[in-house]
């Protein structure tokens, strides 16, 4: 494969994804393609009346795309909860397309207390996706499978867990904490494709991640950095070359459970999108037994597979 963007995805008439954080950036990008190419799109969104400009805005370029607006706030974990129930009344679930996420706050806590960054980043997808594996393995036993895409990030390289400190009790760094989120993300990825794939699951789970593009989850990031941006815009993705390697994760028929896509160029931070490899620790088994098994404890959401 040379590389996938979004001519690549093909007629997605028929099929149903939920794209959280739908509303701006990546998500929108995402959503507004899926859209264009046929699918219904339920854009999870902490704000109505962003989503709602969000759907004007694609349907102004897209007369008779399929949308919904499903509240989601993913640092509240009864919001996650009611999101799924409204999702679960559709009647097909095609894929899940984590996306919703948080860079490098000041240190905060969700809802239910978790420091902001794991809360969202990782037990908010995981409560999701766990909560929408009933509607997953329904949809794909019917229509030949579905899929629950994770979005990291290159910033998993150097991360670790710190188990002994989640809440960050002790101590606070924005981008390490931002680094233990994405590593979680793939931890989970992966440890949720192994626990599919043993039960011969018509559901995989798949990753992605955008390399650099400019969108609004910088908004955090150090001032000095804010500065850069514009020569970001030149050397990096735009928001919507950045979705490729959501799209394709999403959409690819050459996407295998456990794949993991991202940009092909300048040590993956742009161009098309293509497979690519993870650390060797996001693939530790053991330590993505740990993170799942505390994750349950955390969440109280326990994933029936």
């Amino acid at each position: 494969m040379s590389g996938f963007t979004a001519d690549d995805v093909t007629d997605q008439s028929g099929k149903t994804f939920l794209v959280t954080g739908a509303n701006t950036g990546l998500g929108f990008e995402a959503a507004q393609v899926l859209a264009s190419q046929g699918g219904r799109v339920l854009l999870g969104c902490r704000s109505e009346d962003k989503a709602n400009a969000a759907m004007k805005k694609i349907r102004a370029a897209h007369a008779s795309a399929d949308l919904r607006f499903i509240p989601l706030d993913q640092g509240d974990l009864a919001s996650v909860e009611a999101a799924a129930d409204l999702v679960a009344e559709e009647d097909r679930l095609d894929v899940l397309v984590n996306n919703a996420g948080i860079m490098m706050p000041p240190l905060q806590y969700t809802t239910d207390g978790f420091e902001s960054q794991f809360g969202v980043n990782h037990l908010g997808t995981f409560a999701l996706t766990s909560h929408l594996l009933p509607k997953l393995a329904e949809t794909g036993a019917e229509h030949g499978g579905s899929r629950v895409v994770v979005t990291s990030s290159i910033a998993h390289k150097p991360g670790d867990i710190d188990f002994e400190d989640l809440g960050a009790e002790q101590r606070y760094d924005q981008q390490t904490r931002y680094q233990q989120s994405k590593l979680a993300n793939l931890l989970f990825m992966y440890e949720l494709d192994r626990r599919l794939s043993a039960t011969d699951s018509p559901t995989i789970a798949v990753a992605c991640h955008p390399g650099i593009a400019s969108t609004e989850l910088a908004r955090h990031l150090p001032k000095i950095l804010t500065l850069a941006m514009p020569l970001v815009k030149i050397l990096f993705n735009s928001p919507a070359q950045g979705a490729w390697p959501t799209l394709m994760a999403a959409t690819s028929p050459d996407i295998r459970g456990g794949d993991y896509t991202g940009p092909s160029r300048l040590g993956e931070t742009s161009g098309k999108a293509e497979k690519v490899e993870s650390t060797k620790r996001a693939k530790d088994p053991e330590l993505a037994a740990r993170l799942w098994d505390v994750s349950v404890e955390m969440t109280g959401v326990d994933p029936q597979i």
